[in-house]
């Protein structure tokens, strides 16, 4: 980590950790570490984090930390990556953090032998992409940026009309650790949504989706609650135990098979970058098991 800083009228009279905390997002325990084991410079000389700075001070910060470069097994794509953090792209049946079960097979164990932050997260059986910071300063700043996320989904039906948005509360479904529910007492949630293709013959649609709100299962709460379910999907589908829609099941007999998982893929992200002010977007293509649906509709 490496920062060279002029001070902006906004910062006069504080106190470098309080820039430091303020400014550049560091935790405490950030601050502690820049301050015993890195270097604090205050116009080219050596400062302490207490020290009073003024408007047009130069400000200089150092802290050797886990920046190697990810080392991504042959199904992980990295996008993007610097110092800072990388922009990955996870396959399906892989969870984000290690869990029980999952402790040597996760996406941030698989990415390096180092403590990895994942700025956002994704469903095991969701594919695409997501960014994984290097250290806990990398992560504070890019937890705080706008970051637009879009997704593509394989879906039972037609959509009607083909575009909108779908504007409704959700809530966890009493007595039920996963299931999620559309209800007026929930949370405000939010998603637009607009049709890519409806292929007439399967009856099905391939749909982008971007999220006003981040609540949990959202976009499969939504699209299960207008009647168009996600391919796939066990907790929300056709075939579940616990959103069953006997309309849909003679085609989701043939075509959930085909799938597997969850047919829900994040294709893009757009964000600005905390570190060097530029816009930045990435894209990822339809993964192979969603597009073979396609192709073979």
């Amino acid at each position: 980590m490496r920062i060279d800083y002029f001070v902006e009228s906004e910062y006069n009279g504080c106190e470098i950790q309080q820039i430091m905390r303020r400014k550049f997002k560091m935790s405490t325990t950030w601050v502690k570490r820049v301050k015993l084991y890195g270097t604090v410079e205050l116009n080219g000389v050596h400062a302490r984090v207490k020290d009073p700075v003024s408007t047009g001070d130069r400000l200089y910060f150092e802290y050797e930390d886990n920046s190697a470069a990810l080392t991504p097994p042959s199904n992980v794509g990295i996008l993007f990556e610097n110092e800072h953090y990388a922009v990955v792209n996870k396959p399906a049946g892989m969870v984000t953090h290690p869990s029980h079960g999952h402790l040597e097979d996760s996406l941030l164990t698989s990415l390096s032998s180092n403590t990895l932050h994942p700025v956002m997260r994704l469903d095991r059986e969701t594919s695409g992409l997501l960014i994984v910071a290097k250290d806990g300063y990398s992560h504070n700043m890019l937890a705080t940026t706008d970051i637009k996320k879009r997704y593509k989904a394989l879906c039972y039906g037609r959509f009607d009309p083909a575009d909108g948005t779908m504007d409704f509360p959700i809530a966890r479904r009493p007595n039920s650790v996963m299931i999620r529910d559309c209800t007026p007492d929930g949370k405000p949630s939010v998603t637009h949504y607009k049709t890519l293709a409806y292929y007439e013959k399967a009856d099905i649609s391939l749909v982008e989706f971007a999220l006003e709100t981040g609540r949990c299962h959202q976009i499969r709460t939504h699209s299960c609650h207008v009647g168009h379910p996600l391919l796939g999907d066990g907790l929300y589908g056709p075939l579940s135990d616990d959103n069953p829609n006997d309309s849909l099941k003679d085609k989701a007999f043939v075509y959930d098979p085909k799938i597997g998982r969850v047919a829900l893929h994040a294709y893009r992200i757009e964000y600005k970058d905390p570190f060097d002010g530029e816009v930045k977007v990435f894209e990822a293509e339809l993964p192979s098991d969603m597009q073979a649906v396609i192709d073979g509709i």
